[in-house]
């Protein structure tokens, strides 16, 4: 049996307390399982978005999608964490990444380091959140023991293995850094490339108890009669992909309702994705996509 779907909606603006908290009604409205919420400068601070979201809503989890391990402690995020995970009322899904964009460490103050250095520092921000929320002596509990759900985001080896041992989910971007281009640039992986990566994580996953859940972020929902003239003009953006790859990509949606659905349902049975993020500006045009999925 396939894994259920489950769907996300990443909220990457906010313009004043009352209309984020309409924004986030509408989510839970509409039908979204969880709400969340970036960790970019210039975009909403996560942690106190959420707790805002959780006060106007009843039924979505909440979550980081996800949190620059680079801007943070392990000792004071575990302890961001939990009173998190309380004042949600158990709520709270913990997505992690390294960081992609230089630019907003520099702007911050905060090392950048080596690739090898940003995925060095998630490892121990992962394990010591582990161990300190793990530690009945520490306070305050997460309201979820030993821990909330833990989401892990990334492509690369190192940091499948990482997802591998230790995520409860498992974000792959779809993309991967541009190469000749600014640093923090992505381009799209091509189907087959993402293949590849995912065969890469399940050798890793071998050996554990249970499968982790997939997530994939959806860039864009477009809603059409053509779909090869969305692909095409996706392939003419440079990104990676060529037109006939642009038609199967995950990181995009579009078609009909029924068509963006079947795709859905594609990408579950090739790349086991039942876990699908959309950015806000897509949480209207996707909705219908999921009330068609509803239950499958």
């Amino acid at each position: 049996m396939p894994r259920p779907f489950r769907f996300g909606v990443n909220m990457l603006t906010i313009e004043s307390g009352p209309t984020w908290r309409e924004k986030c009604r509408r989510a839970e409205s509409l039908g979204y399982d969880v709400v969340l919420a970036p960790d970019h400068l210039g975009m909403p601070a996560p942690f106190p978005a959420l707790i805002a979201a959780a006060e106007v809503t009843e039924r979505p989890r909440l979550g980081t999608f996800v949190l620059n391990a680079g801007f943070w402690n392990p000792a004071l995020l575990a302890r961001e964490v939990a009173t998190t995970d309380l004042l949600t009322d158990g709520r709270l899904e913990l997505g992690l990444g390294t960081g992609y964009v230089r630019a907003e460490h520099d702007k911050a103050g905060l090392p950048w380091g080596t690739p090898g250095e940003r995925v060095d520092h998630l490892t121990r921000t992962v394990e010591e959140l582990d161990r300190l929320l793990g530690d009945p002596e520490h306070g305050p509990k997460p309201a979820q023991q030993p821990r909330p759900p833990l989401l892990i985001g990334g492509n690369g080896p190192r940091m499948l293995r990482l997802a591998a041992r230790h995520a409860d989910i498992v974000a792959l971007t779809g993309g991967r850094p541009a190469p000749g281009k600014p640093e923090g640039t992505l381009e799209l992986l091509a189907p087959e490339a993402l293949d590849a990566t995912l065969a890469g994580y399940h050798r890793a996953a071998a050996d554990r108890p249970a499968p982790a859940e997939l997530n994939i972020l959806v860039q864009q929902v477009r809603v059409t009669d053509d779909r090869r003239a969305v692909a095409r003009e996706i392939a003419g953006h440079g990104i990676g992909v060529d037109e006939e790859q642009a038609l199967h990509v995950p990181t995009f949606l579009f078609g009909t309702v029924a068509q963006m659905a079947e795709q859905l349902r594609e990408h579950r049975e090739r790349y086991g994705f039942s876990y699908i993020t959309v950015l806000d500006p897509s949480m209207e045009a996707f909705a219908p996509v999921m009330e068609e999925l509803k239950g499958s």
